[in-house]
């Protein structure tokens, strides 16, 4: 047996042994496991789950092990992910900082900073939000407003961040903020980490009408922040936030992956509310709830082929672009088919006439508008892949 193989029996014989099988299941909604300063959890079983994965380094598998990481290399982090998804286990905990900001610190932070924020990160007890979206800089970010000025040996800043995910409830914020005002857009921009408790920092949750929003705005006032939470060189901000917003769309492209609470399986769902379709309108509905089961099975492999190439040292940049944008509106889609099966069971909202399940998936639909916005609208995403990955002019 090589070492790989060796790898992979210790591994699959401790999350046997570590993982409860309560955790070996899709997670319900409510019942994800965020890093934070008073992490909470559904059950004592995700609380052992969290911890155990905690205290392996396995949270950020890849990182080194002197920030907390797993030490593990390419080939055996391969490895630790496939064996988590063979078991189907649950992410022990869901962590922006560690999807987003954390590899960016790993390729443009001090050693300091590195020390200080990606160790907290690594044992869950940070919970991050970003803040780049702002109320007249969305899809043009390049506009943003918020300001940082220069005072010594801080930076004051003033402005708002719109829909910043969780921001209520978020310990730390990695935002980009305009440090010079009379540079070009894209080169005047910074990239600063601050904590949600500074004083001057408030936030406002936004109502969505799902019912149930992550989203809020986010305000500074006269918010000081010491020059030491600067990420990258002063005015470099944008070539950071780029690499960023990389590896979003990489997060973002794994969620089937992960089975999150907005994940249906599509054909035990046909099966239950339309058990023997009758006439051509039901059978053309099953037909098209095969064929969206078909792409999200093929849009899975090949998330599990970019990962491969990944490791292998090829640019997939262009490819996580187009992941970000299939799974979204895929998911959109996939909801679109799931409302017609169900029929008149996907109107309910909060009556006790409807399952949880079926008010979750009505839900679930809504929010799927919001999945081809974050994290880079579909419109934008399509542009990126027309001028990056496909090399098209710009229309004149």
């Amino acid at each position: 047996m090589n070492a790989i193989e060796q790898f992979r029996a210790h591994t699959r014989s401790w999350l046997h042994e570590n993982c409860p099988p309560s955790q070996r299941q899709a997670i319900p909604e409510g019942e994800l496991v965020w890093g934070a300063r008073q992490v909470t959890f559904p059950g004592e079983d995700a609380r052992l789950w969290f911890e155990r994965m905690r205290d392996k380094g396995w949270f950020c598998p890849d990182w080194p092990v002197e920030y907390g990481g797993g030490g593990l290399n390419p080939e055996h982090n391969a490895v630790l992910e496939s064996e988590l998804r063979r078991l189907k286990c649950r992410p022990a905990q869901i962590n922006l900082g560690i999807w987003m900001l954390g590899p960016v610190l790993l390729e443009f932070g001090t050693e300091e900073q590195k020390k200080t924020l990606l160790t907290p990160m690594a044992r869950g007890q940070v919970r991050w939000c970003q803040g780049f979206s702002e109320p007249n800089a969305g899809s043009d970010l390049a506009s943003l407003k918020t300001s940082a000025l220069d005072a010594g040996d801080h930076f004051v800043v003033n402005g708002s961040k719109i829909w910043t995910s969780y921001g209520d409830k978020s310990d730390w914020m990695y935002a980009l903020v305009r440090t010079d005002v009379t540079a070009s857009k894209h080169a005047g921009i910074s990239l600063i980490v601050l904590d949600m408790n500074s004083p001057g920092v408030s936030v406002a949750p936004i109502d969505l009408i799902s019912g149930k929003s992550a989203f809020c705005q986010v305000f500074f006032d006269n918010v000081q922040v010491p020059k030491s939470q600067l990420i990258g060189p002063l005015n470099g901000g944008w070539n950071l936030a780029k690499r960023l917003l990389q590896h979003e769309r990489t997060a973002m492209s794994k969620f089937g992956e992960f089975s999150l609470p907005t994940h249906f399986h599509l054909l035990p769902l046909v099966q239950a509310y339309m058990p023997a379709p009758q006439g051509q309108a039901q059978h053309a509905i099953v037909a098209r709830a095969v064929a969206s089961a078909m792409n999200e099975h093929a849009y899975n492999l090949t998330v599990q082929r970019m990962g491969e190439e990944a490791r292998a040292g090829h640019d997939v940049s262009g490819l996580m672009s187009i992941m970000k944008l299939v799974h979204t509106e895929q998911e959109r889609d996939k909801f679109e088919v799931l409302l017609d099966i169900m029929g008149h069971h996907a109107l309910g909202w909060d009556n006790d006439a409807f399952s949880a399940q079926q008010q979750a998936i009505t839900r679930g639909w809504l929010n799927s508008f919001a999945l081809t916005i974050s994290g880079g609208a579909s419109q934008i995403q399509l542009n990126v892949i027309a001028k990056r990955v496909l090399g098209l002019p710009d229309v004149k």
